[in-house]
């Protein structure tokens, strides 16, 4: 008489105990790994933009005369109300960076890490594919860019009344925040399909896609200096910012931009990443 054996559940490989038991779901084992990560970058963030923020009862109109003419096309134009200096100083200057080099560093860490270290090979031996284990790597960026979004909105709204920036509704805070998740899961879009379609080492793929990133960022705020303001509509920055959603709300247009090129660019890099010899 034989006896049949229940099958084996097969476990992805994880460093400890807990992330052992976060291991039935590669998109929970990768939250759970890159937690730390994921909270020092929505702090960081939302601290930052609510320190600038803050700034704005003290801001006066002498000192925005004085705002150099080549900081006009990054959202210094108009920094008469508090929509045009958050559009200005935060929004527009210093938030959209932090989201860059956050799409880039994390994005760099999903697929290329892993390649790097062999610890790739080790994962896809156990049952789980390719396209699936992008997926739900880039899944968990996602969610991590949406924690950051959302970090940087309740700053905002925490200082809303304090910071005397009434005049914005909660509603057009949301927008932003939305077009700031988007361009954050864009540039993570981007590092990881190069990541997974090259098989680039962690700190190239990194390079490459901040280095994409910078340069975007400087056409968008120079273009309008050389007269190429058309120039603009070739960088996410212009679909993140340039419908001006702390004034007009949420442009479901710019949105659609941005979601459907980090849908390509994470598809491409699917489609390259099961069709290549890893290690390669």
């Amino acid at each position: 008489m034989t006896t049949t054996r229940p099958a084996a559940t097969t476990t992805i490989p994880g460093a400890s105990k807990p992330a052992r038991a976060f291991s039935g779901s590669m998109f929970a084992k990768t939250l759970y790994d890159n937690r730390r990560v994921f909270t020092v970058w929505a702090l960081a963030t939302g601290v930052l933009a609510m320190m600038y923020g803050s700034f704005y009862p003290q801001i006066t109109a002498d000192s925005l005369s004085g705002v150099p003419e080549a900081m006009r096309g990054f959202g210094f134009d108009d920094a008469t109300g508090a929509a045009g200096y958050l559009e200005g100083a935060v929004f527009g200057l210093l938030v959209p960076l932090l989201a860059t080099f956050y799409g880039a560093a994390t994005g760099a860490r999903m697929i290329s890490a892993d390649e790097e270290s062999g610890y790739l090979d080790l994962l896809l031996a156990h049952p789980i594919g390719r396209t699936r284990l992008l997926l739900h790597r880039f899944a968990a960026l996602a969610a991590g860019a949406v924690v950051i979004a959302a970090t940087v909105l309740a700053a905002m709204l925490a200082i809303r009344s304090s910071a005397e920036l009434d005049t914005i509704s909660p509603a057009n805070f949301t927008a932003q925040a939305v077009n700031l998740a988007l361009l954050t899961i864009l540039f993570g879009a981007l590092a990881t399909g190069l990541g997974a379609a090259t098989g680039k080492s962690r700190p190239t793929v990194f390079g490459i896609t901040a280095g994409v990133g910078v340069a975007a960022y400087a056409l968008n705020g120079f273009a309008p200096q050389i007269g190429a303001d058309r120039l603009r509509h070739l960088t996410p920055y212009h679909y993140y910012i340039g419908g001006e959603p702390l004034k007009n709300g949420l442009h479901l247009g710019d949105a659609a931009v941005l979601a459907a090129a980090a849908i390509i660019l994470t598809a491409a890099g699917a489609w390259r990443f099961n069709r290549r010899d890893l290690g390669r």
